[in-house]
């Protein structure tokens, strides 16, 4: 559905994707696996709807259903450290600056599929601030749609799954996030056909206040 403007959520953690969500690195996403496409004989177009959300690992199992794991990880690595040198492009989602100032001292966490080194450099050239609780793709076993990074991040700050409100802009993500037991905000073009239980064309219309007992009143719209 599309957020109203008096549409009110409360939780008591927000837990923030990083691509998509707070960082627009389509430009390098698309670059990067396009070539990985074009190396593996793949439909980009088909490939790119894959690979949003996921580790990319993940996403070249789905994508090379034959092909053993463990070349899925060393090729991982590969383009791991592509779109880690690689920042041309990358900025902020609109309105992420604004709405990560307005979390501090609020119980929130970034969950990301990047790893540390890649989440550490997108997050630097959009200009915006790592949160101090961090989700990546060092801290889990399963990458997203399966729902342990929202999971350890509830847990890491002592909340109740049901309490915590994702923001979220891919498939993977939200589905994640739903089978996490937790409301999902979709942000951006993406989202709003997966389900979230609202959606918001990005970060500019988000308002966030504290509450008395820990509860952080959500504005979207």
């Amino acid at each position: 559905m599309t957020a109203h403007p008096t549409t009110v959520l409360t939780a008591r953690a927000l837990l923030l994707d990083m691509d998509g969500t707070l960082v627009n690195s389509d430009a390098v996403v698309e670059r990067c696996w396009r070539r990985w496409a074009d190396g593996h004989g793949l439909d980009f177009d088909e490939v790119i709807k894959i690979v949003h959300g996921r580790q990319g690992y993940a996403s070249m199992a789905l994508l090379l259903p034959d092909r053993p794991m463990e070349e899925n990880y060393a090729d991982n690595a590969r383009v791991l450290a592509e779109e880690t040198a690689d920042v041309e492009g990358v900025v902020e989602i609109a309105g992420a600056g604004d709405f990560l100032a307005s979390l501090a001292g609020l119980a929130h966490a970034l969950v990301t599929s990047a790893d540390v080194a890649l989440s550490t450099a997108r997050m630097a050239a959009a200009g915006l601030p790592l949160p101090p609780v961090r989700i990546t793709a060092e801290s889990v076993g399963a990458s997203k749609p399966d729902p342990e990074g929202f999971l350890k991040a509830a847990a890491e700050l002592g909340v109740d799954p049901a309490d915590c409100l994702v923001f979220e802009d891919s498939e993977a993500g939200i589905l994640a996030g739903r089978s996490a037991g937790m409301r999902v905000v979709g942000v951006g073009p993406r989202a709003a056909q997966y389900g979230p239980t609202v959606h918001v064309a990005d970060l500019s219309g988000v308002r966030v206040e504290g509450g008395a007992d820990r509860v952080v009143r959500v504005r979207v719209g």
